[in-house]
């Protein structure tokens, strides 16, 4: 499908773009957090309402520590979100999160693309000087494009979340500007990391 927003341009990478969210988009994004195929990666457990969603549409933008993007592929379907979140502006650091709620997207490069156009964000224009992450150890899938974009494994919190009936080992990671600046440099040219 074809969104009215995406003439809605923020930054634009190989595959996708990233712009802000609209009122429009709360449908899409009602769907993707009650999913149950999307929602077991992330934070949100309970059953959220177009309601809950447009309250917390209502609050973008409402302070400097988090960023929140669409992410939107080439030709105008809204496909996830990446945000930074907790930015210390005086320590230079901050969390990243990402969801591709549209299952037919996943593992196709489209989330790798928004990482790193997010990445060139943080690192080169708000100069911040280390992301970090964290995934549960099962998540494979985002494991995988974490390390492929950069990020290194920084520690691990045994038993630290619960899903599926039991607790799971959460992953610490972390990626420093300097330590990305090369990877960049090859992806900004021919849009693969290796």
């Amino acid at each position: 499908m074809t969104d009215k927003n995406s003439n809605l341009i923020f930054l634009v990478g190989h595959k996708v773009v990233l712009r802000p969210f609209s009122r429009a988009d709360i449908p899409t994004l009602t769907c993707w957090i009650n999913d149950p195929d999307v929602r077991e990666f992330i934070g949100s457990v309970l059953p959220q309402t177009e309601k809950q969603e447009e309250e917390w549409f209502n609050k973008l933008g409402s302070n400097d520590q988090n960023i929140v993007l669409g992410v939107e592929t080439k030709d105008g379907v809204l496909i996830g979100s990446m945000g930074i979140h907790q930015i210390n502006w005086r320590d230079r650091i901050c969390t990243t999160g990402a969801l591709i709620g549209e299952k037919d997207y996943w593992g196709k490069g489209y989330g790798t693309d928004a990482k790193m156009l997010l990445l060139d964000y943080i690192f080169n224009t708000l100069n911040l000087n280390k992301v970090c992450s964290a995934v549960i150890v099962y998540n494979k899938r985002s494991l995988h494009y974490s390390l492929h974009c950069g990020y290194k494994v920084e520690g691990r919190r045994k038993n630290h979340v619960f899903r599926k009936g039991r607790y799971w080992t959460l992953i610490e990671l972390g990626l420093f500007k300097e330590d990305w600046l090369s990877i960049w440099k090859n992806y900004k040219k021919t849009g693969k990391i290796k």
